[in-house]
Parts: structure tokens; sequence; C-alpha cells
């Protein structure tokens, strides 16, 4: 496969899904740990108190790293451990562990990335209902600049947030993420104010020699149900909701004025909290942008209702399509359509496949094995959407799979399995999964 020399071949976790070890080093409470103990937020009734049990595990981990012959991993630090109290108080023992995880991947050989906001802001910010508040942005630069203070010297790659869109939607408009937040009104001001955060935090890295400040997007090609003008319209309506609102600030083209319109008639206000100079304080601070790509969204037009407040609906793909078993769509040339749009329309811009990845429910068999079929071909096929990109002009520099192993999937709970290795969750115990294997191989043909 003809990747450009020093692209990165990768896996991918983030804090709260593996760690466990919620009590320890000082941790202060996240908006996840008090969202966790509401009745029925989590499917199965579960919490992240264990997960992967990786902040102790933690050397097994970068051992199953070393086997797998990753080039690259990308995970978080525990916003809620460094800053227990959501401002002020610094916990270094938390940076210490962070430190030796980090050397420890530098030591064989791996590029870390790093994700500061994988969405475990302290419960101690909810004081001004979370990202809600624009307080939150000068705590973030707080939470910024003790980490870069302490790994900004050795890691290159930054993710400043994660999944804005996803933090706002599930977070703040439709409740069914931490901090479990329904208003629509509120949502806006929350994805404004991660934006900002972004710009705060590319900032205090920018200060440090060689530190490239992105923000990882979960990006959704929006493609009509039909050539009827009124779905094609729907379909540009909803990217607008999902993609422009997001990737037009963070690269300097402030935010797309039909979405902005549509924003103001849903919510019957202006969107005042936007002020003088905010366009600026996001714009140009995005070194390359992280791509997480799971599948497409086809939109049709629909009536706005007090539920529905814009013209458009998911209506998904006809027909026998290849499905996860959570049922998206597996669509591997959206993304290298997306990958070409990106490039043409925000030209000069390095990118990196920051998540990608599929829900498989396969177990060990009877052999001790994980033969996991259809995550393997998931991922060769969309290792090849990326080749082709590449290979028509793309700036891409790196694929990483989502995830390395499986862990606490959020709201799902554990019932999710996305890894490239298998974790018994009553004892700890990992095996690589078929497609772990798989993906070593590539690498290693890759690397040769």
């Amino acid at each position: 496969m003809p990747f450009p020399d020093g692209f990165l071949f990768g896996a991918a976790t983030s804090s709260h899904q593996v760690e466990g070890s919620l009590d320890v080093d000082g941790r202060g409470e996240s908006v996840w740990d008090a969202f966790a103990r509401l009745p029925g937020a989590i499917e199965g009734g579960g919490d992240a108190s264990v997960a992967c049990d990786s902040y102790r595990l933690w050397r097994d981990d970068v051992a199953l790293i070393e086997e797998l012959g990753l080039q690259a991993y990308r995970y978080s630090i525990g916003w809620s451990r460094v800053l227990p109290d959501g401002r002020g108080r610094v916990e270094t023992r938390a940076l210490d562990h962070y430190e030796r995880f980090t050397d420890a991947l530098l030591d064989i050989g791996v590029t870390p990335m790093i994700t500061l906001n994988h969405w475990d802001m302290p419960q101690a910010l909810m004081s001004h209902e979370g990202w809600v508040g624009r307080e939150s942005v000068g705590a973030f630069a707080e939470y910024a600049e003790a980490v870069a203070d302490r790994l900004a010297d050795r890691v290159e790659w930054w993710v400043t947030q994660n999944e804005p869109w996803i933090i706002a939607l599930l977070g703040y408009h439709l409740g069914l993420h931490a901090p479990g937040v329904a208003d629509l009104g509120k949502s806006v001001r929350a994805a404004h104010h991660v934006l900002l955060g972004h710009g705060v935090a590319a900032d205090v890295l920018h200060r440090h020699p060689g530190a490239k400040a992105g923000c990882a997007l979960s990006l959704f090609p929006c493609d009509p149900a039909s050539d009827a003008a009124e779905d094609v319209a729907a379909a540009r309506g909803s990217d607008g909701y999902v993609n422009r609102w997001f990737l037009d600030p963070l690269l300097a083209k402030g935010y797309p004025e039909d979405m902005w319109e549509h924003y103001e008639r849903a919510l019957g206000e202006p969107l005042d909290f936007i002020r003088a100079g905010d366009a600026d304080a996001i714009a140009g601070r995005s070194d390359w942008l992280g791509i997480n790509y799971y599948t497409r969204r086809v939109m049709a037009h629909a009536e706005v209702t007090p539920q529905r407040p814009f013209p458009w609906r998911v209506v998904g793909p006809r027909g026998d399509v290849p499905r996860t078993d959570e049922s998206w769509e597996v669509v591997p040339s959206s993304l290298t359509g997306l990958l070409l749009r990106l490039h043409e329309d925000y030209p000069d811009t390095p990118m990196f496949i920051t998540e990608n990845g599929g829900i498989y429910g396969d177990s060990p068999t009877h052999d001790g094995r994980v033969h996991d079929v259809r995550r393997t071909d998931l991922l060769r096929d969309h290792v090849l959407a990326v080749e082709a990109a590449v290979d028509a002009g793309a700036d891409v520099r790196g694929y990483l799979h989502w995830s390395l192993m499986d862990n606490f999937e959020w709201a799902m709970g554990y019932r999710p399995r996305m890894g490239l290795t298998y974790v018994d969750y009553r004892t700890g115990e990992r095996i690589v999964k078929d497609s772990g294997r798989s993906y070593a191989e590539l690498i290693r043909n890759h690397a040769h």
C-alpha cells in the first residue's frame, strides 16, 4: 500500500473508558461518575469504576501495544485526575502516572497522541452548568497548561477536544450522555464554549515548540435519500448541523450562515452569547484535523415540529447493506469521499483518522480465540478507503482504530465490543482478536 513515509498506524482509547481506579491518586469526581448513578442512565446499570483496569495495569497495555506493533497510540488524560476541583489545585500524582505511561510508549518507539478532553469534565465545574457556562473555557486553559507543562516537551500530536458535536448533542441537547442536560439552547452554548476551549488550549500548547494542536470531530457525510430538491436541501442542512458548524470556525471560515439561521429560528432568539472576537479566538489554531468516522447519514426532508427543530430527518439507506451489530451502515467509500471533500474545502490541513471502527459482539470460541471476521473486513476496507484518498491527494498522516481494547462504551455500558482486543471484564484478561492479529500483519507489511 503506497502510504507516504511517516504514515502512522495505531489505535485509540480514552481514560474514563479504560482506566478504572476512580478513587486513587486524589482523583476528583467527573460528570460521568455522577451521571452513572442516575437510574437507567447506563445500559446494564454499570459504571467505569473498574473498566479495563488500565490505570493499574498500564504496563500490560504498553506490552499489548508493542505486541501489536502499533506505531501510534491515542489516549486521553483524565481531566478529573489532574484538576480534581475543576480549577486551582493540580494533582501531581496523576501527572506522574501519565508521564510514566508516555515515557514507556516513547521507549518502545510508539508515537503518543494525547487527548485533553474526552468527555470527563470535573463535576465541580457543573456549578456553572459545565460547558454551558463560559467559565469552563478558563478552567480548560488551566488544565491544558498543567498537562502541557509536564508533557509537551516530548509529545508532538495533541487533541484538544473530542467530538464537540457529540458533547453538545448527547450531553446537553438530548441528555443521553453526561451531564444529562436536555435543552437545545444550552447545547448550542456548550458547543461554542467547547470550541473556545480548543482555542485557549491550542494557545497553551503553541507555547511549547513542536506541539501540534488539533480537534477530533465526529464527521458524518450527509447524503440525500433521493434526487428531490427538498432531500438535497435536507442533506445540506444536516451537513451544516453535524459537520460545518464545527469545521468552518475551526478552519477559519466562521460559523456557517445557513446553520446560524436555523438555530436562531429554532431558538427564537439571537445567538448573542457568541461575542465579538470569538471567531478569531477559535480560528487559525488548528495545526491538523482529527476525523472520527463510523458511518454516513442518509437524509430526507421533514416538517419542523416541537420535537423536530430542523427540517430534516435521518432515514437510512435503502435495501440490504452491510451493518455493524449496532445497525450502523458500513460504507468505507464514504470515508474516501469525506477525506477528499475536506482536502478540497480546507486545503493545507493535515488530517488523521483519530477513530474508526464498529460494534461486533464476537467472543472467544472453543479454541480460545476471537474470530471477528467482520471487524477484520471493516478495518481492511477502511484502510483501503484511506489509501484511495491519499492516492488522490488528501494529506492524511495516520489511521488510529477504535479501539485498542473492548471498554466502557459510555451510556451503552459494557455490551458493545469495539476492541482489537477482547477484555474479560470479570478477570481483566486481554485476548488479541483475529482483527488485532490482522492489523499487526498489515502494520508489519507497511513497515517493510
